[in-house]
């Protein structure tokens, strides 16, 4: 099977647990203001790449991922299920732990067909990395161009098939970074059972020059990118949350 991807990388290292071979799908139907990578947005564009050739690839320089494994991040990666299934099943079947970078904007319970495909692929994933961009409803619009019942409740639909979770959530100063709502967003993760480990990401600028490449104005222009201490702070108001749950 054939899939559409805008990059990859031989030598991830913050895309999941030890050194990854990563893949960067093509398409994405969410407009984060702070997205660095607007060239992955289109569907059916890019590189085209078999499973059997990833594979091939990860296998080649199998020793460096002795503690790592395959990841597919996007764009969105679950906008191309049926290649990430065949491309699990033959990870798994050589032994090759397997990770999802998802926003899990595509999850809709009420389309049956694609649960059943999700719930196919969750036989051979072994992480899902869940980015949360804002808990709040109507900020998350804003940010995002989409409301985000459907990414909690793929949240809470991984919880269901007992699939381990890491969540990350990008920090931008004026839009993610209120208290409340970093707070109310620990009280949410903290009652998933499988949650793992969280990341919280400071903003930054560097796709600014991608936009002006593509002829796109860029939506936070001039907002400069978050310090290490406000990143830090911030993390510790969702730890805030997830301890009132927790105790």
């Amino acid at each position: 099977m054939t899939g559409y991807i805008h990059s990859k990388e031989s030598f991830g290292t913050v895309d999941g647990p030890g050194i990854r071979y990563v893949l960067f799908m093509q398409g994405c139907p969410m407009r984060c203001l702070y997205c660095h990578n607007p060239d992955t947005w289109e569907v059916n564009k890019g590189e085209k790449i078999t499973t059997d050739e990833v594979i091939e690839e990860f296998n080649k320089n199998r020793s460096f991922y002795s503690k790592g494994g395959i990841t597919v991040s996007g764009g969105e990666p679950l906008l191309q299920v049926d290649f990430l299934t065949e491309l699990f099943k033959k990870a798994k079947e050589e032994n090759i732990h397997t990770c999802i970078d998802t926003s899990g904007v595509t999850y809709n319970p009420e389309n049956k067909e694609y649960t059943e495909k999700l719930n196919e692929l969750m036989k051979y994933t072994d992480l899902v990395m869940l980015d949360i961009k804002h808990i709040n409803t109507a900020s998350h619009k804003t940010l995002t161009g989409k409301e985000n019942s459907n990414i909690l409740g793929f949240a809470k639909y991984l919880e269901s098939k007992n699939i381990p979770l890491w969540v990350r959530h990008v920090v931008v100063e004026g839009y993610t970074d209120k208290a409340e709502d970093l707070i109310a967003l620990g009280e949410f993760i903290g009652g998933l059972k499988n949650l793992k480990a969280l990341d919280v990401i400071p903003y930054h600028n560097m796709g600014e020059e991608k936009y002006k490449e593509i002829g796109v104005k860029y939506p936070l222009e001039g907002l400069k990118p978050l310090t290490t201490q406000k990143a830090q702070d911030a993390k510790n108001y969702i730890l805030d949350g997830i301890k009132k749950v927790r105790n």
